[in-house]
């Protein structure tokens, strides 16, 4: 079976994909800050274990990591998926303390769980979860862009140190899609239209949708895929 580590696990992405795997007879190790949802998704799961913590902290990756070996032997598959966002504002109005926070989680905490994962895997597979804002511009997201764009540069940096070692590292870049990190609980037809404004499909993205697209990347029979940021984003990326 395969051992799969999932940050931010309770959220809408880490949901869809712990569920995902599960389906396929992976073995799961579960991480988030929300002890209440990461406990009722492990208990929905036949085969899962958890660790409640920040990814800001770098301790917190390895004892992942180390959970993972301890509890099934081994590492094949992580799953960098914990980020947030936040409000949208232009670039001068940002607090520092929320620029900090943004570049803390969705960096920094890629970053920890990167340098504790390649250590454990073997012939194996990082998936980091970008998004279609670190492809490009992200206007009053600017924060969140430039933290999105450095995971992508993370990615291919990583893919080429272990191409020979025999991990594959990718990432995934969805555009909005229904999450609650995107407004999930107010969502209307004038919100939705304003999100979907400058997306050629005029719509958002599915949860399945950018789940399929991870274990597309996760899957061994990619075995010659790595150093790829996938754009899930209904055509915003052609533009």
């Amino acid at each position: 079976m395969t051992v799969v580590l999932l940050t931010g696990a309770a959220g809408g992405f880490g949901t869809g994909i712990a569920r995902a795997f599960a389906a396929q007879g992976a073995r799961l190790v579960l991480g988030d800050l929300d002890a209440p949802a990461l406990a009722a998704l492990a208990d929905s799961l036949p085969e899962a274990v958890t660790l409640v913590g920040d990814v800001c902290d770098p301790a917190y990756a390895g004892a992942l990591v180390d959970l993972a070996v301890e509890r099934y032997g081994r590492l094949d598959l992580a799953i960098n998926n914990a980020g947030i966002v936040h409000e949208p504002a232009f670039l001068q109005d940002i607090p520092p303390e929320t620029a900090r926070r943004v570049v803390d989680v969705n960096l920094m905490g890629v970053l920890y769980g990167m340098q504790a994962q390649i250590g454990a895997i073997q012939n194996g597979a990082i998936v980091n979860i970008a998004s279609a804002a670190g492809l490009g511009g992200a206007p009053t997201l600017g924060v969140y862009a430039a933290t999105k764009h450095a995971v992508v540069g993370l990615t291919r940096s990583a893919a080429l140190e272990n191409a020979r070692r025999g991990i594959r590292v990718n990432a995934v870049c969805p555009s909005f899609a229904r999450t609650a990190m995107a407004g999930e609980a107010r969502f209307s037809q004038s919100h939705e239209t304003h999100m979907t404004r400058g997306i050629p499909m005029q719509r958002l993205a599915s949860v399945d949708e950018v789940v399929r697209a991870v274990l597309f990347l996760a899957d061994p029979a990619n075995s010659f895929m790595t150093g790829q940021a996938l754009g899930v984003d209904g055509g915003l990326g052609a533009l």
